[in-house]
C-alpha cells in the first residue's frame, strides 16, 4: 500500500497521516458499501455468519470474470481490463474486511489471481493450520484507488502481516479491518498496544518465497516488496528470511518517512508480468 505523500515530511506529518489513513479509509469503503460485518475464525479455517457468507458470495459471482485479465500503465498510473474479484476467504487464507471487499476494491490480474491461489495451496503443506491475510488489491477497472497512490492496473496487493503472541500463531488482530493500516510495531517487531504480540518474521519469509515459487509459474515476477526499512534485518535474520535475501527480490531500502511508517502491519507487493 502506497498513498499520496503530502509536501512535509516531517514527524508531526508523518504522525498525522500515520493515524488518519484508517478514518479516511473506512469512510471510503463505508460510503458506497453494506454495513460491517463481525467475522468470527479458526486457525484452520474462515467462517462467517450465514448472511454474511452469501452477501460475499453473492458479490464473488457477480463479478467474477473468467476472461484473461490486461493490464495497462504502471501500478501508480494504470488500469486493469477483465479484473478478476479474489475470493473472500479459503481454508487458509481470507480477506481483512468486509466492506472494503463489496466496495470492490480486491481485484488482480488474473495471472496474479491464479500466483496468490497457489501460493496459499503450497502453504497448507509448508505451513499448516496457519491463517494468512489479504489487504487491499486494486478496484475492478483499475486507475486511482485512494488514498494509495498504486494498486491502479491489478499487479499490487498488501498482504498482511503474520502475527505470534508469546511465541504462538495469533489471529486476534487479524479482523480488525480498515483499523488494521493503523496498527505500529517496534524496531524489533512488536505491536506497540501489547508487547507480547509481535511480527512472525519466519511465515513472512516462507509466504515471499513460497510468492516468488508460484510467480514463476504464472507468467509472473515479483518486482518490488514495499516493508519498512527497521525490520529488514529482523526478516533476513530467520531460517527462511536468509533464503529470501539471497533470492535477488528487491525489498526497498529507501523509503520516505510516511511510507516506511506505513509498512510495518503489511508488506506490499508489486508484482510484473514476464
Amino acid at each position: 500500500m502506497m498513498i499520496e505523500q503530502p509536501a512535509c515530511n516531517n514527524n508531526n506529518s508523518t504522525f498525522f497521516m500515520k493515524h488518519t489513513f484508517p478514518l479516511v479509509f473506512l469512510l471510503l469503503v463505508t460510503a458506497c458499501s453494506e454495513p460491517a460485518i463481525s467475522i468470527s475464525q479458526t486457525q484452520t479455517d474462515v467462517t462467517e455468519p450465514e448472511d454474511s457468507l452469501s452477501i460475499v458470495e453473492k458479490h464473488y459471482k457477480e463479478f467474477n470474470d473468467s476472461v484473461k485479465s490486461i493490464s495497462k500503465g504502471t501500478v501508480s498510473n494504470g488500469s486493469l481490463e477483465h479484473g478478476q474479484l479474489f475470493p473472500f476467504s479459503g481454508k487458509n487464507y481470507h480477506y481483512f474486511d468486509t466492506n472494503s471487499y463489496l466496495a470492490s476494491r480486491c481485484f488482480v490480474h488474473s495471472n496474479v489471481k491464479s500466483c496468490v491461489l497457489d501460493t496459499y495451496e503450497k502453504l497448507e503443506k509448508t505451513a499448516p493450520n496457519r491463517l494468512f491475510g489479504i489487504m487491499e488489491c486494486s478496484n475492478e477497472h483499475g486507475g486511482k484507488i485512494a488514498p494509495h497512490r498504486t494498486h491502479q492496473n491489478g499487479l499490487s496487493i498488501d498482504f498482511m502481516t503474520p502475527l505470534l503472541k508469546n511465541g504462538q500463531p495469533y489471529t486476534d488482530l487479524d479482523f480488525a479491518g480498515a483499523q488494521h493500516y493503523l496498527m505500529n510495531f517496534d524496531a524489533n517487531g512488536r505491536y506497540e498496544d501489547d508487547p507480547t504480540v509481535s511480527i512472525d518474521f519466519e511465515l513472512m519469509a516462507q509466504h515471499l518465497l513460497t510468492l516468488i515459487e508460484s510467480a514463476r509459474t504464472n507468467g509472473l515476477t515479483i518486482e518490488k516488496v514495499i516493508w519498512k526499512m527497521e525490520l529488514r534485518d529482523e526478516l533476513f535474520a530467520t531460517e527462511s528470511g536468509k533464503k529470501l535475501q539471497q533470492s535477488g527480490v528487491y525489498i526497498t531500502t529507501n523509503l520516505t518517512p510516511l511510507i516506511n511508517a506505513l509498512h510495518d502491519d503489511h508488506y506490499h507487493v508489486d508484482f510484473k508480468l514476464k
